[in-house]
């Protein structure tokens, strides 16, 4: 590849990696405002969150034609190769995780609007909600950077959010067994509680491309600690 060519590649390539930046921040705002409009029940802020859908989805939909148009093209190797495939499940990620915040965004709306938020134990969720949305922001600073030891951080801070998740359920099954009549709107927050145990495992996702990208290692489903070892 002349010189030329690889300025022109490595702009293509920085272009990608600053739209995947760029739409992350939008789903980490997503992620705050949703978790904020159930904790505060703000049905305004909730609609916010589901406005913002639509622009990372069009963010997404042009990053992944030019990733294909970029690898058809440049037929990248080696580490080239592994950013574009890491970025591609990293954008996936992203939108599953905007796509979790909406969710969270509705159950919100309808809590508002059973009349039965004040009954429930919403402010349980605080650590979780708060937790997720400091991950989502490490995994994004460590794909900024490419750190691989932030990205094996995130991987074991997502157990903490697993904690809460079935911390919760259990508080929550007490709670709807002490008063019946708040059962229905108690299932809206265990789908929150779902989604934003989700969340917390897509930052994990994006921190697994991390390593994947740099280190060339496919470190899915293993256990941090096996991942830590590899890495050694």
């Amino acid at each position: 590849m002349d010189k030329h060519i690889s300025s022109q590649f490595d702009a293509e390539l920085n272009s990608i990696s600053t739209r995947v930046l760029e739409m992350g921040g939008m789903v980490e705002r997503q992620i705050q405002w949703a978790v904020q409009a159930m904790l505060e029940e703000d049905a305004e802020l909730a609609d916010k969150v589901l406005d913002v859908e639509n622009e990372i989805n069009r963010i997404e939909l042009g990053v992944d034609a030019d990733l294909s148009t970029t690898i058809a093209r440049r037929q990248p190797t080696a580490r080239d190769l592994r950013f574009l495939i890491g970025i591609s499940k990293t954008l996936g990620n992203l939108e599953r995780a905007g796509d979790e915040a909406a969710r969270i965004a509705r159950m919100a709306t309808s809590i508002v609007h059973s009349g039965h938020g004040r009954r429930l134990p919403v402010s349980e969720l605080r650590l979780a909600g708060e937790l997720a949305a400091a991950l989502m922001r490490r995994a994004l600073d460590a794909l900024a950077r490419l750190d691989v030891e932030e990205a094996v951080a995130i991987m074991r801070e997502d157990d903490r959010i697993d904690v809460e998740f079935n911390g919760f359920l259990r508080k929550l099954v007490t709670f709807m067994m002490e008063d019946p009549r708040t059962i229905s709107a108690s299932l809206d927050l265990v789908f929150v509680a779902k989604a934003i145990e989700r969340i917390g495992d897509h930052a994990k996702n994006i921190g697994e491309q991390i390593i994947y990208i740099v280190r060339g290692l496919d470190v899915r489903h293993a256990p941090v600690e096996t991942v830590e070892s590899a890495l050694r």
